[in-house]
């Protein structure tokens, strides 16, 4: 079967397939990174009085999108932990990222 003869359905099946594979491999590193914008933002919401869920929200929208600004750390230490919760986020999508297109990948050299 050609790679035109694949339907959309097929590659979606095989991209899905190759992504679980690669996501097995990396799930260590990538709880390690979450469980870092975990911490920091349990920091920062301590500092700012923030509750748990504020702080948890807070953390995946400031590492893994640019923020929404509905809570803006105020403090020295607080600022300080929203900077390493989105350096994080950077490795963390980029990583996401990587997986995604060698799974791409995958699907090409599937095709004869």
């Amino acid at each position: 079967m050609s790679r035109s003869e694949l339907t959309n359905a097929e590659m979606r099946r095989r991209f899905g397939k190759a992504l679980w594979k690669q996501l097995k491999i990396v799930w260590p590193i990538i709880s390690f990174l979450v469980g870092i914008e975990v911490v920091l933002g349990l920091i920062a919401g301590y500092v700012e009085s923030w509750s748990l869920g504020e702080s948890i929200y807070f953390t995946f929208v400031t590492g893994h999108t640019i923020g929404y600004g509905d809570f803006v750390p105020k403090h020295f230490l607080s600022r300080l932990c929203a900077m390493g919760i989105g350096l994080v986020g950077i490795v963390f999508m980029g990583l996401i990222a990587a997986i995604a297109v060698h799974a791409f990948e995958g699907l090409a050299e599937d095709a004869p």
